[in-house]
């Protein structure tokens, strides 16, 4: 247990020395929630997708490789389709825009481009995204439990805690440049584990293993890439759903404020080969490591989720165990804890930040700058942390049964479908309105909850519902709401106002 134990204390360490030293670089609101944009690419890169994969890459998508098998993979064809779109049509604009208008957060863009005089925009947009951001730290923090819980034998609860602990400790210090700068650290450490796992494993077998046809006589299921019973509406229901959760890359502000904070387009230009690089790296590797557990520990007849836990979500520390020594194990505990925190932390600063400068400095207190600034966006650090630990210890009991995949998306698919609708149409359609943006936020917002609480239990369509989840559905329902309420009552001084920004933009560009 020492080797687990040493492994897991260096990589604490490395996350402490690089949030010491960011946080002297720490002296306003600026700093804290953009670290001055003045990120290169390779740090952008590993932190933008780094955040966006979370505890569902190391212990959800994992465990659905070893649940469902080949058809998994459509995850990975879903996010790389979405951090395409996003680093090379949508990224390069947004930069342009934000230094335009001299943004510090999403909202800020979003004020700017609709040129609005009342706070309904700017509340709708921090409301909407501290509730939704609550909820995806919680499934971290839950995550978190679970993964002590499973590689150290701690109790469940002592894990989420202690796991609380050190994202705040770090994030509290040195703000955005301090979680970027870890992101980096800790991407590089789920990309080496995550690719060394299946490599390994597969080296282990012998000649006369033949992983095809066993998995086939497990369950022909595995190896069908459309699912058990193959081509089905049931089955392209749940592959539209695995492909479509990259939809949240398009616009989600946690992965958006990269963009924000890179120090140039010509940073993004070469970022964007790291992160898609980066992208099929990960998922492909998570898909595979459930795939080759599914294959190692299970066979016909036998139920997966007794074996390999709920969801399967222990197929990742199971592969570990049987491949590696104990100190190497250690690093795998460090890996499951870097794909939690650069997300839990990513998101701490984005909702301090938000109601830091978007609410109260905006509305309440527009001489608030300095240090004072850069001390309340802490203080509210600690709150939203808090706050998403009482939420996962509360669903740890009132759902012992939840999966760590699903509950991670519920979260990602609430931020997606109230923000990247309507920063798509912010960025690309002349004639998106302010009240098609609040509309579309709120569209989005409600969708969701509609989609995940309501309609998925309705007789009939239900079941398709909970097939896709609620990304697809809320999604969709976001940008056709933005859109009709901006055609119905269109803004052409407002659209000719953004042609005009476009111009100025692309021509400092030439």
């Amino acid at each position: 247990m020492i080797e687990k134990y040493s492994m897991l204390f260096l990589y604490l360490t490395i996350l402490i020395v690089l949030s010491v030293v960011a946080s002297k670089r720490v002296k306003d609101i600026k700093g804290y929630v953009t670290g001055n944009k003045t990120l290169g690419f390779w740090v952008a890169a590993f932190s933008a997708q780094a955040t966006g994969e979370s505890a569902w890459l190391l212990l959800g998508v994992t465990g659905m490789g070893a649940m469902v098998g080949f058809s998994a993979y459509w995850v990975v064809v879903g996010e790389l389709f979405g951090v395409y779109i996003a680093w090379f049509f949508m990224a390069e604009r947004y930069k342009k825009l934000t230094d335009h208008y001299d943004s510090l957060t999403m909202t800020d863009f979003l004020v700017s481009r609709f040129k609005v005089t009342t706070h309904v925009l700017r509340l709708v947009a921090s409301i909407s995204l501290a509730i939704f951001i609550l909820i995806y730290i919680s499934a971290q923090i839950d995550a978190t439990g679970s993964a002590f819980e499973r590689f150290l034998a701690w109790d469940y609860h002592t894990g989420a805690i202690v796991g609380f602990l050190i994202v705040v400790a770090y994030s509290v210090m040195g703000g955005f440049l301090a979680v970027a700068w870890t992101d980096m650290f800790q991407g590089a450490v789920m990309v080496i584990t995550l690719v060394a796992l299946p490599l390994f494993a597969y080296m282990m077998l012998s000649e006369s293993d033949h992983v095809y046809q066993t998995l086939n006589s497990i369950d022909p299921g595995l190896v069908n890439i459309w699912g058990n019973g193959g081509f089905t509406p049931m089955n392209f229901a749940i592959v539209l759903g695995m492909m479509l959760i990259g939809l949240g890359f398009m616009g989600s502000p946690q992965v958006f404020a990269r963009f924000l904070a890179i120090k140039n387009v010509a940073e993004i230009k070469r970022g964007r080969w790291v992160a898609l690089l980066f992208t099929f790296l990960v998922d492909a590797s998570a898909v595979s490591i459930g795939i080759l557990g599914r294959y190692l520990f299970t066979e016909a007849g036998a139920d997966p989720v007794e074996i390999l836990g709920n969801g399967a979500q222990n197929v990742l520390p199971a592969l570990v165990e049987h491949v590696f020594p104990l100190i190497i194990v250690g690093l795998y505990v460090a890996a499951v804890l870097s794909a939690i925190m650069s997300t839990v932390s990513s998101l701490l600063i984005v909702a301090a930040g938000s109601i830091t400068h978007d609410i109260y400095r905006k509305i309440y207190d527009e001489k608030l700058d300095g240090e004072k600034s850069a001390r309340l966006s802490r203080w509210l650090t600690i709150l939203f942390a808090a706050l998403a630990l009482g939420i996962a210890l509360v669903i740890s009991v009132v759902s012992p049964s939840r999966t760590i995949f699903w509950f991670v998306i519920f979260g990602w698919s609430g931020i997606a479908a109230t923000f990247c609708p309507m920063v798509i149409m912010s960025l690309f359609w002349k004639g998106f309105t302010a009240r098609g943006a609040i509309a579309s936020m709120i569209a989005g917002f409600v969708m969701t909850i509609l989609a995940k609480f309501l309609f998925s239990e309705m007789d009939g369509i239900g079941d398709y519902f909970v097939a896709m989840e609620t990304m697809p559905p809320a999604f969709l329902f976001s940008f056709v709401v933005g859109y009709i309420v901006s055609i119905v009552k269109p803004d052409k001084d407002l659209a000719g106002q953004y042609e005009k920004d476009l111009k100025a933009i692309n021509k400092l560009g030439e």
